[in-house]
Protein backbone atom coordinates (compact mmCIF):
# COMPACT_ATOMS: atom_id res chain seq x y z
CA UNK A 1 0.00 0.00 0.00
CA UNK A 2 1.27 3.12 -0.89
CA UNK A 3 0.06 6.95 -0.12
CA UNK A 4 1.95 10.07 0.41
CA UNK A 5 1.50 11.12 4.11
CA UNK A 6 1.91 15.06 4.95
CA UNK A 7 4.06 16.75 7.02
CA UNK A 8 2.20 18.12 10.03
CA UNK A 9 -0.09 14.28 10.61
CA UNK A 10 0.93 12.36 13.35
CA UNK A 11 1.05 8.85 13.04
CA UNK A 12 0.92 5.53 15.03
CA UNK A 13 3.58 3.20 14.47
CA UNK A 14 2.88 -0.59 14.45
CA UNK A 15 5.00 -3.49 14.12
CA UNK A 16 4.45 -7.09 14.45
CA UNK A 17 8.14 -8.94 14.26
CA UNK A 18 7.96 -12.68 12.87
CA UNK A 19 9.74 -15.64 12.39
CA UNK A 20 9.48 -15.06 8.90
CA UNK A 21 8.91 -11.02 8.66
CA UNK A 22 9.04 -7.92 10.30
CA UNK A 23 5.22 -6.30 9.21
CA UNK A 24 4.80 -2.58 9.95
CA UNK A 25 1.83 -0.44 9.54
CA UNK A 26 1.32 3.52 10.08
CA UNK A 27 -1.49 4.71 11.49
CA UNK A 28 -2.92 8.15 10.64
CA UNK A 29 -5.88 8.21 12.96
CA UNK A 30 -8.05 4.64 12.58
CA UNK A 31 -6.96 4.84 8.65
CA UNK A 32 -4.09 2.29 7.92
CA UNK A 33 -2.04 4.68 5.67
CA UNK A 34 0.75 2.94 4.92
CA UNK A 35 2.16 -0.57 5.20
CA UNK A 36 4.95 -2.53 4.77
CA UNK A 37 6.96 -6.06 4.98
CA UNK A 38 10.71 -6.57 5.69
CA UNK A 39 12.60 -9.46 6.02
CA UNK A 40 13.61 -10.73 9.63
CA UNK A 41 17.00 -11.32 9.90
CA UNK A 42 18.58 -11.95 13.02
CA UNK A 43 22.07 -10.91 12.29
CA UNK A 44 21.49 -7.66 11.32
CA UNK A 45 22.61 -4.20 14.16
CA UNK A 46 20.64 -1.81 15.33
CA UNK A 47 21.93 0.91 12.55
CA UNK A 48 20.96 -1.66 9.55
CA UNK A 49 17.58 -2.10 10.76
CA UNK A 50 17.75 1.66 11.17
CA UNK A 51 18.26 1.97 7.56
CA UNK A 52 15.70 -0.34 6.34
CA UNK A 53 13.70 1.69 8.51
CA UNK A 54 14.40 4.92 6.68
CA UNK A 55 14.48 3.49 3.18
CA UNK A 56 10.85 2.59 4.07
CA UNK A 57 10.05 5.94 5.67
CA UNK A 58 11.70 7.86 2.73
CA UNK A 59 9.49 5.72 -0.09
CA UNK A 60 6.74 6.77 1.51
CA UNK A 61 7.72 10.21 2.32
CA UNK A 62 6.99 9.87 6.10
CA UNK A 63 8.89 12.39 8.59
CA UNK A 64 10.41 10.94 11.68
CA UNK A 65 8.95 13.75 13.69
CA UNK A 66 5.20 12.64 12.56
CA UNK A 67 5.71 10.06 14.58
CA UNK A 68 3.88 9.82 17.81
CA UNK A 69 3.71 6.76 19.17
CA UNK A 70 5.28 3.11 18.47
CA UNK A 71 4.07 -0.07 19.36
CA UNK A 72 5.47 -3.43 19.02
CA UNK A 73 5.14 -7.38 19.17
CA UNK A 74 7.58 -9.87 18.77
CA UNK A 75 7.76 -13.64 18.53
CA UNK A 76 11.70 -13.05 18.03
CA UNK A 77 13.52 -11.91 21.74
CA UNK A 78 16.86 -12.15 19.66
CA UNK A 79 16.07 -9.17 17.51
CA UNK A 80 13.71 -6.78 18.95
CA UNK A 81 15.92 -4.56 21.53
CA UNK A 82 17.70 -4.49 17.49
CA UNK A 83 14.61 -3.18 16.37
CA UNK A 84 13.51 -0.80 19.26
CA UNK A 85 16.88 0.75 19.35
CA UNK A 86 16.64 1.63 16.09
CA UNK A 87 13.40 2.85 16.40
CA UNK A 88 14.40 5.19 19.17
CA UNK A 89 17.29 6.36 17.35
CA UNK A 90 14.91 7.55 14.26
CA UNK A 91 11.93 8.50 16.06
CA UNK A 92 13.21 9.59 19.56
CA UNK A 93 10.31 7.51 20.99
CA UNK A 94 10.06 4.87 23.16
CA UNK A 95 8.07 1.60 21.95
CA UNK A 96 5.55 0.01 23.81
CA UNK A 97 6.05 -3.64 23.90
CA UNK A 98 3.61 -5.99 24.00
CA UNK A 99 4.22 -8.47 26.66
CA UNK A 100 3.03 -9.58 30.52
CA UNK A 101 1.30 -6.60 31.89
CA UNK A 102 0.34 -4.63 28.85
CA UNK A 103 -3.15 -4.19 29.37
CA UNK A 104 -5.36 -5.88 26.33
CA UNK A 105 -8.69 -5.85 27.76
CA UNK A 106 -8.52 -9.80 27.11
CA UNK A 107 -9.27 -12.59 30.31
CA UNK A 108 -6.62 -14.96 29.52
CA UNK A 109 -8.14 -17.86 30.52
CA UNK A 110 -4.90 -20.39 29.51
CA UNK A 111 -2.94 -22.45 31.97
CA UNK A 112 -0.50 -19.74 31.73
CA UNK A 113 -1.16 -16.43 30.60
CA UNK A 114 2.50 -15.43 30.67
CA UNK A 115 3.21 -17.89 27.95
CA UNK A 116 0.69 -16.32 25.44
CA UNK A 117 2.80 -15.34 22.19
CA UNK A 118 2.07 -11.56 21.66
CA UNK A 119 0.86 -11.94 17.98
CA UNK A 120 -1.57 -14.68 19.23
CA UNK A 121 -2.47 -11.80 22.06
CA UNK A 122 -2.72 -8.91 19.09
CA UNK A 123 -4.66 -10.65 16.41
CA UNK A 124 -7.39 -11.78 19.28
CA UNK A 125 -7.33 -7.87 20.41
CA UNK A 126 -8.13 -7.15 16.68
CA UNK A 127 -10.88 -9.24 16.27
CA UNK A 128 -12.46 -8.04 19.74
CA UNK A 129 -12.15 -4.52 18.43
CA UNK A 130 -13.64 -4.90 15.00
CA UNK A 131 -16.23 -8.45 14.65
CA UNK A 132 -18.89 -9.74 16.69
CA UNK A 133 -17.78 -11.89 19.45
CA UNK A 134 -17.14 -15.12 20.10
CA UNK A 135 -14.44 -15.25 17.34
CA UNK A 136 -11.94 -17.50 16.00
CA UNK A 137 -8.70 -16.41 14.61
CA UNK A 138 -6.74 -18.09 12.01
CA UNK A 139 -3.19 -16.95 11.40
CA UNK A 140 -1.17 -18.74 8.62
CA UNK A 141 1.97 -17.37 8.77
CA UNK A 142 5.77 -19.77 9.62
CA UNK A 143 3.06 -21.29 11.96
CA UNK A 144 -0.54 -22.83 11.29
CA UNK A 145 -2.53 -21.18 14.44
CA UNK A 146 -6.28 -21.25 15.40
CA UNK A 147 -7.63 -19.11 18.49
CA UNK A 148 -10.79 -19.04 19.98
CA UNK A 149 -11.93 -15.66 22.33
CA UNK A 150 -15.40 -15.94 23.69
CA UNK A 151 -18.59 -13.51 24.31
CA UNK A 152 -16.75 -12.28 26.98
CA UNK A 153 -13.29 -11.38 25.73
CA UNK A 154 -11.91 -14.48 27.32
CA UNK A 155 -9.36 -15.68 25.62
CA UNK A 156 -9.85 -19.83 25.42
CA UNK A 157 -6.98 -21.46 23.88
CA UNK A 158 -5.43 -22.53 20.72
CA UNK A 159 -4.21 -24.46 18.38
CA UNK A 160 -0.73 -24.85 16.95
CA UNK A 161 0.65 -27.07 13.85
CA UNK A 162 3.67 -26.49 11.26
CA UNK A 163 2.90 -23.76 8.65
CA UNK A 164 2.32 -24.40 5.02
CA UNK A 165 5.86 -23.63 3.71
CA UNK A 166 7.04 -25.63 6.28
CA UNK A 167 5.25 -28.33 5.54
CA UNK A 168 5.85 -28.07 2.36
CA UNK A 169 9.38 -27.44 2.46
CA UNK A 170 9.52 -30.63 4.47
CA UNK A 171 8.03 -32.54 1.97
CA UNK A 172 10.20 -31.41 -1.23
CA UNK A 173 13.32 -31.58 1.25
CA UNK A 174 13.62 -35.16 2.09
CA UNK A 175 11.74 -36.04 -1.34
CA UNK A 176 14.02 -36.32 -3.92
CA UNK A 177 11.25 -36.65 -7.10
CA UNK A 178 9.00 -34.41 -5.29
CA UNK A 179 9.11 -30.80 -7.29
CA UNK A 180 8.59 -27.20 -5.92
CA UNK A 181 5.18 -26.16 -6.11
CA UNK A 182 2.99 -23.12 -6.11
CA UNK A 183 0.22 -22.67 -3.25
CA UNK A 184 -2.76 -22.58 -5.91
CA UNK A 185 -5.76 -24.71 -5.23
CA UNK A 186 -5.91 -27.51 -6.98
CA UNK A 187 -9.24 -28.53 -9.82
CA UNK A 188 -9.85 -31.43 -8.01
CA UNK A 189 -8.73 -33.20 -4.65
CA UNK A 190 -8.00 -36.25 -6.22
CA UNK A 191 -5.08 -35.41 -8.17
CA UNK A 192 -3.69 -37.01 -11.06
CA UNK A 193 -0.27 -35.83 -11.80
CA UNK A 194 2.49 -35.06 -9.09
CA UNK A 195 1.85 -31.02 -8.78
CA UNK A 196 -1.84 -31.33 -8.55
CA UNK A 197 -1.49 -34.28 -5.61
CA UNK A 198 1.00 -31.96 -3.56
CA UNK A 199 -1.32 -28.98 -4.19
CA UNK A 200 -4.35 -31.26 -3.03
CA UNK A 201 -1.94 -32.04 0.13
CA UNK A 202 -0.70 -29.01 0.95
CA UNK A 203 -3.67 -26.67 0.27
CA UNK A 204 -6.66 -28.82 0.57
CA UNK A 205 -5.26 -30.44 3.77
CA UNK A 206 -4.21 -27.54 5.16
CA UNK A 207 -7.95 -26.25 4.56
CA UNK A 208 -9.46 -29.72 5.57
CA UNK A 209 -7.55 -29.41 9.16
CA UNK A 210 -8.57 -25.62 9.79
CA UNK A 211 -12.63 -26.54 8.95
CA UNK A 212 -12.10 -30.04 11.30
CA UNK A 213 -10.33 -27.78 14.04
CA UNK A 214 -13.19 -25.18 13.80
CA UNK A 215 -15.76 -28.01 14.03
CA UNK A 216 -13.99 -29.02 17.32
CA UNK A 217 -13.50 -25.43 18.72
CA UNK A 218 -17.73 -24.56 17.76
CA UNK A 219 -18.23 -27.96 19.99
CA UNK A 220 -16.20 -26.93 22.64
CA UNK A 221 -17.48 -22.65 22.52
CA UNK A 222 -21.11 -24.42 22.74
CA UNK A 223 -21.90 -21.39 19.87
CA UNK A 224 -21.10 -20.19 16.67
CA UNK A 225 -18.67 -17.67 16.15
CA UNK A 226 -16.94 -15.24 13.66
CA UNK A 227 -13.92 -16.73 11.85
CA UNK A 228 -11.33 -14.19 11.07
CA UNK A 229 -8.17 -15.51 9.09
CA UNK A 230 -4.95 -13.22 8.63
CA UNK A 231 -1.69 -14.00 7.77
CA UNK A 232 0.34 -13.74 4.19
CA UNK A 233 -0.86 -17.20 4.00
CA UNK A 234 -4.36 -17.27 4.41
CA UNK A 235 -5.53 -15.07 1.44
CA UNK A 236 -4.38 -18.53 -0.73
CA UNK A 237 -5.94 -21.32 2.03
CA UNK A 238 -8.98 -19.48 3.63
CA UNK A 239 -11.22 -19.62 0.20
CA UNK A 240 -11.10 -23.21 -0.14
CA UNK A 241 -11.92 -23.62 3.44
CA UNK A 242 -15.96 -24.89 3.46
CA UNK A 243 -17.03 -22.26 6.62
CA UNK A 244 -17.58 -18.41 6.01
CA UNK A 245 -14.15 -16.55 7.05
CA UNK A 246 -13.22 -13.23 6.68
CA UNK A 247 -9.71 -12.36 5.49
CA UNK A 248 -8.21 -9.20 7.00
CA UNK A 249 -4.63 -8.95 6.23
CA UNK A 250 -3.80 -5.85 8.89
CA UNK A 251 -5.66 -7.69 11.77
CA UNK A 252 -2.48 -7.94 14.59
CA UNK A 253 -1.61 -4.95 13.46
CA UNK A 254 -5.14 -3.63 14.04
CA UNK A 255 -5.23 -5.00 17.30
CA UNK A 256 -1.65 -3.12 18.15
CA UNK A 257 -3.09 0.27 17.64
CA UNK A 258 -6.00 -1.02 20.44
CA UNK A 259 -3.73 -2.04 22.28
CA UNK A 260 -1.22 0.77 22.38
CA UNK A 261 -4.79 3.22 22.62
CA UNK A 262 -5.78 0.91 25.77
CA UNK A 263 -1.93 1.88 27.72
CA UNK A 264 -2.12 5.77 26.57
Amino acid sequence: MFSLILRGDTMLLTMDIGNTNINIGLFNGDELSVSARLATERQKTDDQYAMDFTNIFVMHKIQFDDISGVVISSVVPEITESVTNAIKKLTGKDALILSPGVKTGLNILIDNPAQLGADLAAGAVGAVAHYPLPAFIIDLGTATKICAVDKNKGFRGCMIAPGVQISLKALTDTSSLLPTISLEPPKKACGTNTVESMQSGVVLGTAAMIDGILDRFCEELGEPATIVATGGLSYFISPVCKRGIVYDRHLILKGLKAIYEKNN
